[in-house]
């Protein structure tokens, strides 16, 4: 059976399609196995696999100048009483940097430390740019990196100061955990992801991904 979208498939085009119909409404693999009449492991597979094309095709970012968020965000089980904030136990921290007017990208971190965040911003944000971050002690020094600098302090009940404000970052983490409870917890592996696929969902929400996604497969099969 010949799927020019999906090559070594089993799935017929028509089937494809419909389930990759499924996909860009962002419905869970159960509700396309019934929508489509394919098996559920089927669904489970095709979208794992897309997931990853999205990941190593669709997500190829370079540094760039303008201006930027940078913020940190912790996923995982419901806060554990008495145990809050960065390190919260049983919590995976996410890095976050957001271009204003352009694109978001995440990566998951081992932690929140300047050692950890500083790489990941000189690798995505070019020197002489604006960054706009909360008071976390891990932005201190960004000035003597090449950076105009500005901050809120979230602690201070600061949550924007004329320009300087992180609502955009903000925006993308409550869009991205009310997308992701949908799935009742993950794993790690799966949660990177879903977390990759929530930043080329956000990054492309003005667009019809069905579209979008059938030609970039029409170009390049999974």
């Amino acid at each position: 059976m010949k799927n020019k979208y999906f090559r070594r498939s089993h799935i017929s085009t028509q089937k494809f399609k419909q389930l990759l119909k499924c996909f860009s409404l962002d419905l869970t693999a159960a509700q396309a196995h019934k929508i489509c009449n394919i098996s559920h492991y089927s669904c489970k597979v095709t979208y794992q696999k897309l997931r990853l094309y999205i990941i190593k095709y669709l997500l190829k970012e370079h540094p760039e100048y303008g201006e930027f968020e940078c913020d940190e965000s912790y996923f995982g089980p419901r806060r554990i009483r008495g145990k809050r904030g960065r390190g919260a136990v049983g919590k995976t921290p996410v890095f976050g940097v957001l271009k204003r007017g352009g694109k978001v990208y995440v990566e998951i971190v081992k932690n929140c430390s300047k050692e950890e965040l500083l790489p990941i911003i000189e690798g995505k944000i070019l020197e002489g740019s604006t960054i706009h971050t909360d008071g976390w002690r891990a932005y201190d020094g960004l000035l003597l990196n090449g950076y105009d600098h500005y901050r809120v302090f979230h602690g201070h009940n600061e949550f924007s100061r004329g320009k300087s404000h992180i609502n955009g970052l903000e925006s993308f983490w409550s869009y991205t955990k009310r997308r992701l409870s949908q799935f009742n917890g993950l794993s790690s592996h799966t949660f990177f992801l879903h977390l990759k696929e929530s930043e080329f969902r956000f990054n492309n929400r003005e667009k019809d991904l069905y579209q979008f996604l059938i030609r970039k497969l029409r170009e390049k099969p999974l």
